[in-house]
C-alpha cells in the first residue's frame, strides 16, 4: 500500500502540501439534509449535549465539530443549491446563473501535481450532467464517478507496457488537437465583440486548464501503480442499495488518502435522484426525495430518521478507518479535513439556512458545537478559507467569506 509519492505507510518521504505534512479534504454534501431537530445540538461550547443523531458518533466527539447557524450568503433556490456546496455561488436558481470554482478543485489546481490524481469527483446515484461538486474556474461541471470498481481500477491497474504507451500517445494528440483549436479561436477573437471576448477568454481558461491536466497525466502514466490491497469491490446495479453505494465511496475515499492518489475528493450523495432504499432490517415505503417532503408525517418522518441515522453510522464507520491508519505517528484522520452537511437546512420546506454542518478531522481542536445566530447566519465559507489554510494555502478569501471560522483553532 505504499503511496507514488506519499508517506502513507511506506514512510518513504512524501511530497507535501506548502508548510510540511500531507493534508487533505474530502466533501461530503447529502442533498436532501437531516432532520434539523434530530442533529443540532440544544445546548453549545464543548460540554454541549449530543443531539440524538450526534449519539451515533460518541466513540469519536472529539474528533468533530458541529456548526449551527451557517449558511452560504444569498444561494437560494432550493435543490439547485446542491451545486454550489463547495463553490458558494449565490442565486443558484436564476437564468443568468453561471458556477464558480469549487474548494476541492481551488485545491486541486494549487497542489494537484503532487499526487497521480488532483482530485477525484464521486457521486451516488448522480443525475449525470446535472449534479456535481465539482466545478472548474470557468464554471464548468465535472461529472461525477460513480462505479466504485472503476475508481479502484484507476487507482490500482497499472495496465500493460503497450496500453502506457497507446495513453500516452492520446494524450499528446489531444495536446495537438487543443492547440490548433486555440490558434483559430485567437484569430476569432479579433473579429468578435465585448461579450464575446468574454466568452472566448472564459473558453481559454478552460483549455489552459486542461493542458496543465493532460501534461500531469503524461508525467503519472510512467509512474508505477500501488499495489491493490484487495480485490476489486462490486458495484450494486440497484439504486436502491443506495447505503451500500455510500458505503463503496468512502472505502475508496479511504485508499485513496492512505496511498496518497490523491489530496482532494468531493462526494455528493444525490438523495435527490434515489428511489425507495433499503438498507440493514429497514425498507423504505417511498422515494428518498418524496420522504423528505414529509408534512410532519409520523411514518414517513420515523423512516427519514432511520436513514439519517445509519448516514451517521457510515460517517462514524469512515472516522474509524481513517484513524486505524498511522502516518508519521499521527492517524489518517488527523490529516483529513471531513466536511460533512447539506445544501438544504430542512428539505421539506426547500431553505437554504441553517445548514446542518459537521466538520471532522484534520489537526483541528475538536469536540464542540459552534452556535451562529439563527436568524442571521455566518458565511459557511470562511471554513473553507480555515481549510485552504490548514492545506497549507496562502489565502485570506473564498467565494462569499469574511475572513477564518470564528471559534474553530487548530491544535
Amino acid at each position: 500500500m505504499a503511496p507514488v509519492f506519499g508517506t502513507g505507510l511506506s514512510g518513504t518521504g512524501a511530497e507535501t502540501t506548502p508548510g510540511g505534512k500531507p493534508r487533505r479534504m474530502l466533501g461530503i454534501c447529502n442533498n436532501l439534509g437531516l432532520l434539523p431537530d434530530q442533529f443540532f445540538p440544544t445546548d453549545v461550547g464543548r460540554d454541549y449535549t449530543l443531539s440524538p443523531y450526534l449519539e451515533r458518533l460518541q466513540s469519536h466527539r472529539n474528533d468533530f465539530t458541529v456548526f449551527s447557524g451557517v449558511w452560504h450568503p444569498d444561494v437560494d433556490g432550493g435543490h439547485p443549491a446542491d451545486n454550489c456546496f463547495l463553490t458558494a455561488a449565490p442565486h443558484p436558481g436564476s437564468a443568468s446563473f453561471r458556477n464558480t470554482i469549487s474548494l476541492d478543485q481551488y485545491i486541486a489546481e494549487r497542489i494537484g501535481h503532487l499526487t497521480r490524481f488532483p482530485s477525484m469527483t464521486l457521486g451516488v446515484n448522480v443525475q449525470q450532467g446535472v449534479r456535481s461538486l465539482s466545478w472548474t474556474g470557468s464554471g464548468v461541471l465535472i461529472p461525477c464517478e460513480e462505479k466504485a470498481a472503476d475508481v479502484f481500477a484507476r487507482m490500482f491497474f497499472q495496465g500493460t507496457k503497450e496500453e502506457a504507451e497507446e495513453q500516452e500517445r492520446k494524450l499528446q494528440m489531444g495536446q495537438s488537437i487543443l492547440d490548433a483549436v486555440a490558434d483559430q479561436a485567437k484569430d476569432l477573437q479579433r473579429h468578435v465583440c465585448p461579450h464575446d471576448r468574454d466568452r472566448l477568454d472564459q473558453y481559454f481558461t478552460s483549455v489552459r486548464d486542461l493542458e496543465k491536466r493532460m501534461q500531469m497525466s503524461r508525467e503519472w502514466e510512467r509512474k508505477p501503480k500501488p499495489k491493490a490491497p484487495s480485490p476489486p469491490p462490486l458495484d450494486p446495479a440497484d439504486p436502491k442499495a443506495y447505503m451500500d453505494k455510500v458505503k463503496l465511496m468512502y472505502d475508496m475515499t479511504r485508499l485513496a488518502f492512505e496511498t496518497d492518489s490523491t489530496r482532494s475528493i468531493s462526494l455528493i450523495l444525490d438523495s435527490v435522484n434515489s428511489p425507495a432504499i433499503e438498507f440493514g432490517d429497514v425498507k423504505t415505503t417511498d422515494g428518498y426525495h418524496n420522504l423528505s417532503h414529509h408534512g410532519k408525517s409520523a411514518q414517513k418522518l420515523t423512516q427519514l430518521k432511520a436513514i439519517d441515522e445509519w448516514h451517521m453510522k457510515l460517517l462514524g464507520d469512515l472516522f474509524d478507518q481513517l484513524k486505524a491508519v498511522r502516518e508519521e505517528g499521527e492517524t489518517l484522520l488527523d490529516r483529513t479535513m471531513i466536511l460533512y452537511g447539506s445544501n438544504l437546512g430542512n428539505a421539506n420546506t426547500h431553505v437554504t439556512t441553517n445548514l446542518p454542518t459537521l466538520f471532522a478531522g484534520g489537526g483541528f481542536k475538536h469536540g464542540q458545537h459552534i452556535a451562529f445566530d439563527r436568524q442571521h447566519n455566518y458565511p459557511l465559507p470562511n471554513l473553507f478559507v480555515s481549510m485552504l489554510q490548514r492545506m497549507g494555502l496562502e489565502t485570506d478569501r473564498f467565494a462569499s467569506s469574511t475572513g477564518t471560522m470564528r471559534g474553530l483553532e487548530m491544535a
